[in-house]
């Protein structure tokens, strides 16, 4: 049991599609961190959601896995929800909503998980789309506002014989926009700079010369930023941003953008780091957190034994670094920890890896399955 005689209780969710393959070895992963790192204490619970669950049930979860997930777990991993049905269509909601929705979406809302924070980073041994730039070069965080913007539920749509229109609200408050930098400001302040210059520097990404509500974005964030004042302030409207972040990745640090804007550049940010398949997130909170890789449940590739199991992986590594702060505790770290580095020389070898990172001056490599690359890692933590 760690110093603090708690329990951590952890949630997960494998979901859909792939999730059902990389969360079982992010299990083993997990328990295999555990056995070496002394006193910890983890309470595992799993339970069935999503698509394919909805399907049979007419639920996108249990009773007790809704109760027990919102009340009780102190952290959540969740493997990608999405499932189609045997005609080949998404599975959705009655009310048009994926099913899944309420998992995915809900939980940002009810429990209040502000933050998504999208880890940015090119590992040695990873293939980058930008032929000049260098692990070293790629290493920033992108903080996405995650419970209001464009995806706040204020939306619908007209449908008449003389008018056919939809509208999408974008709802943005001061009170959101200023919880967001504060956490944006705060990460910052635990990180070692932006990779050119070592500055710690925070990025304000919107589009504050047309929009009103990223006018208040940024208020917010300048408001917030004067309180920091070993942090440098930067700013960026979000087309340029996708521009400057292909030439000059390497001057980024934080980044922290609404709720629409950072769904988008933050996939664009994986691509920068190797592709879904790498790229890890959080949905943080003030008491809650659920982590689960960007990838989805990529219905397409499921049953195929090819899903790159290291997005899920360093997940459930920033899940661990997250209990570590959250409670004071420095045990969960010996777990990420573990995990990194076992991840890190894996890639860094080059020889046992899936077929998305197969590329490059890695092409001839022969493509490894999920289980094969999960093995070689638990095979490196020795």
């Amino acid at each position: 049991m760690n110093q603090m005689g708690r329990i951590y209780k952890i949630v997960i969710l494998p979901g859909d599609g792939i999730g059902r393959e990389v969360i079982p070895e992010v299990r083993r992963v997990i328990e295999d961190a555990i056995v070496t790192v002394d006193e910890i204490a983890l309470e595992i619970h799993e339970f069935e959601c999503g698509g394919d669950y909805f399907l049979k049930t007419g639920r996108e979860w249990s009773e007790q896995a809704e109760y027990f997930t919102r009340t009780k777990a102190d952290a959540i991993l969740l493997g990608g929800i999405g499932a189609k049905g045997l005609d080949g269509k998404t599975v959705r909601r009655p009310d048009g909503n994926l099913a899944g929705y309420s998992i995915v979406v809900g939980l940002r809302q009810e429990l209040e998980l502000f933050a998504n924070v999208r880890p940015v980073k090119l590992y040695e041994g990873v293939p980058t789309p930008l032929a000049d730039k260098k692990p070293e070069d790629i290493d920033m965080v992108i903080v996405r506002e995650n419970t209001e913007g464009l995806y706040y539920p204020a939306r619908g749509r007209i449908k008449r014989p003389d008018k056919d229109f939809a509208y999408d609200l974008r709802l943005i408050t001061a009170r959101g926009s200023e919880r967001v930098a504060r956490f944006a400001f705060e990460h910052a302040k635990e990180r070692t700079g932006a990779p050119i210059d070592n500055v710690k520097r925070v990025t304000c990404v919107d589009k504050s010369n047309l929009l009103a509500g990223c006018q208040l974005f940024r208020e917010s964030f300048d408001k917030v930023g004067k309180e920091f004042k070993e942090i440098t302030r930067d700013y960026a409207y979000v087309d340029a941003w996708t521009l400057m972040v292909l030439r000059k990745p390497e001057y980024y640090d934080v980044v922290v953008t609404t709720n629409a804007f950072g769904d988008i550049i933050s996939d664009l940010g994986g691509a920068l780091q190797g592709g879904l398949g790498v790229s890890p997130s959080g949905n943080i909170g003030i008491e809650r957190a659920m982590f689960e890789p960007v990838h989805g449940s990529a219905p397409d590739i499921a049953g195929t034994g090819k899903a790159n199991p290291i997005a899920a992986l360093l997940s459930a590594a920033m899940m661990f670094e997250w209990l570590s702060k959250k409670y004071n505790d420095k045990i969960p770290l010996g777990c990420a920890k573990r995990i990194r580095e076992s991840i890190e020389e894996v890639l860094r070898e080059g020889k046992i890896r899936t077929m998305d990172l197969c590329l490059g001056r890695w092409s001839k490599v022969k493509p490894s399955t999920t289980k094969q690359v999960t093995n070689e890692i638990i095979r490196k933590m020795g």
